[in-house]
């Protein structure tokens, strides 16, 4: 069975790029100028999304920096202690919504120090998968299509956040406890 899992992730980008090629081929489509002109697109979506992303990545680094991250700890610990959070997995929850690479050091420091098959391990694990970042997200599909005002995303995707943290507490200790 692994033999057999090998091989498909070996050969699925080649048979996927054939797949391509041949249903264009098929349907007469010029690949090439295609390819181009998608490339020349996401070019110009990037280009008008930069704006947004270093306004983001500058927020991340002040936030990080400022001690504001140890702050909201310290404010949020013992509360979500009263709920069975554990105080070791606080810096990964706040830091989720805001940075994809700053919540992947965190994972990374969290499972270096407790181990992968720890509860706190598992755990962290369990809300990296369970959330989005979420005001990086905002930023490049409300910067690509130009949206200025995004009302009740914010909240709503922050509630979301905070359900799927809990439910990762509820889930590892039902599944691990």
């Amino acid at each position: 069975m692994i033999q057999i899992l090998n091989f498909i992730s070996i050969m699925i980008i080649p048979i996927l790029i054939t797949i391509i090629l041949v249903h264009g081929m098929i349907k007469k489509v010029n690949i090439y100028e295609a390819f181009v002109e998608g490339a020349k697109e996401g070019f110009q979506t990037a280009i008008r999304i930069m704006p947004y992303l270093i306004a983001i990545f500058l927020a991340i680094g002040i936030f990080k920096d400022s001690g504001a991250l140890n702050i909201f700890i310290k404010i949020l610990s013992p509360i979500t202690k009263l709920f069975g959070v554990p105080s070791e997995v606080l810096p990964l929850a706040i830091m989720r919504p805001i940075s994809g690479s700053g919540s992947l050091g965190i994972l990374k420091d969290l499972v270096g120090t407790y181990g992968p098959d720890s509860f706190i391990g598992r755990l962290a694990c369990t809300m990296m998968g369970s959330a989005e970042t979420i005001f990086y997200t905002m930023a490049v599909y409300f910067g690509a299509v130009g949206i200025k005002r995004g009302r009740h995303t914010l909240p709503a995707a922050l509630i979301s956040h905070i359900a799927a943290i809990f439910a990762s507490v509820w889930v590892c200790r039902w599944v691990f406890s």
